[in-house]
């Protein structure tokens, strides 16, 4: 199907945009993406802000997108750092955090309880030998990992750096352990985000930079997906794709599209 007859169809009723690398980079604003939330917006389109960003909570996340001048509410906005907190409430457990300062609070203090599972996520200088280690022995003895996140790497706006992904892996892999996947590209975590709409996942449009977590884990899930040339894009990652997706230039072209 041509992508403009794609775009045109009236299956698709919402659309959920990844931020780093889509509408924006570092702290500088992707040309053309303020215009593409407003079209799709003006279109009467459903949206969702879907993001496995681990480095900033949800508060500074939305005041980081109002600053660059988009227009999200807080009900709009999926994180997987929220989406691992409620697994956690969910089961009850204790974990030991190698998560971001920005976000640890979210976890709560240990105390004198002793953890019973690993939260780990893109921790930055805080994943060092020592609190890697920690973090393989509390895995090994309980065999309870959750990743929040399982990218391999992402655009910092200069260059591509490391993610948690590479991290979740050593863990589990020394652990023996099959780490729980909170974010994209994670099925749930979809079918979080489409149940918020109201609407059957078909109808629901993923646009991303990145092949697996956001492309390939939407379609997987049943949406509809496309893959944009900018963020963490690397030359031929199209060839990576199935049949099922497009690629964009840009977000920028999707006004014209809608």
């Amino acid at each position: 199907m041509p992508l403009e007859a794609a775009m045109n169809d009236t299956r698709i009723k919402a659309v959920f945009f990844d931020l780093s690398g889509v509408l924006y980079e570092g702290d500088r604003r992707i040309d053309g993406a303020i215009e593409a939330v407003a079209a799709a917006r003006d279109r009467g389109l459903v949206l969702r802000f879907v993001t496995n960003t681990a480095t900033k909570s949800r508060e500074q996340l939305l005041e980081k997108l109002q600053q660059l001048g988009f227009d999200v509410t807080a009900q709009e906005l999926f994180t997987a750092p929220d989406a691992a907190l409620a697994y956690v409430r969910e089961h009850q457990l204790t974990p030991y955090a190698l998560v971001h300062p920005s976000i640890k609070a979210l976890f709560g203090p240990l105390g004198d309880r002793e953890p019973d599972c690993v939260v780990l996520g893109d921790a930055r200088d805080e994943l060092n030998y020592r609190n890697l280690n920690q973090a393989f022995r509390i895995a090994q003895a309980h065999k309870r990992l959750i990743a929040i996140g399982e990218n391999k790497y992402f655009n910092d706006g200069d260059a591509l750096c490391l993610d948690a992904g590479p991290f979740v892996r050593a863990v589990a892999w020394a652990a023996d352990v099959e780490p729980v996947v909170m974010g994209k590209p994670n099925p749930e975590f979809f079918h979080q985000v489409v149940t918020s709409t109201g609407l059957p996942p078909e109808q629901c449009l993923m646009i991303g930079d990145d092949v697996f977590g956001d492309v390939e884990g939407a379609l997987k899930a049943g949406l509809q997906a496309r893959l944009v040339k900018t963020g963490k894009y690397q030359a031929e990652d199209e060839k990576k794709l199935s049949p099922a997706a497009i690629v964009l230039e840009s977000v920028k072209v999707l006004p014209s599209m809608l």
